[in-house]
């Protein structure tokens, strides 16, 4: 049975960093992608980051280049997102997703499995 479990979440004060991770089991063969989306209360659903696991290559929302980084742990089965300088905007709860097949890993309606997210809030 694939599960994936994120953890991380909580509350931090603007500026300061986050680590989320999302440990996937239960699925023996590579993934096509794997991908953390967000959403704020309010507004939809957004992809924040994902990356290709065949090659590494990694996608990041415009929103949060340059504060933010994926950690692909193969070894521990565990994807990180390294949230660096939050601000306000940054408030969520984070939702990892898992993609078998090749194709983008931006949508979420191409996901095939999801965890249960985390929920990221930030104080002044």
């Amino acid at each position: 049975q694939v599960q994936l479990a994120e953890s991380g979440g909580g509350s931090v004060q603007a500026g300061g960093s986050l680590r989320l991770s999302c440990v996937v089991s239960g699925y023996t063969n590579h993934w096509g992608s794997l991908t953390w989306f967000r959403q704020a209360p309010g507004k939809e659903r957004e992809r924040v980051a994902c990356i290709y696991t065949i090659d590494g290559d990694t996608v990041y929302a415009d929103s949060v280049k340059g504060r933010i980084t994926l950690i692909d742990d193969r070894a521990k089965n565990t994807l990180y997102l390294q949230m660096n300088s939050i601000s306000h905007e940054d408030t969520a709860t984070y939702s990892c997703a898992a993609r078998r097949g090749a194709g983008t890993c931006s949508r979420a309606d191409g996901m095939d499995y999801w965890g249960e997210g985390t929920l990221v809030t930030i104080s002044s």
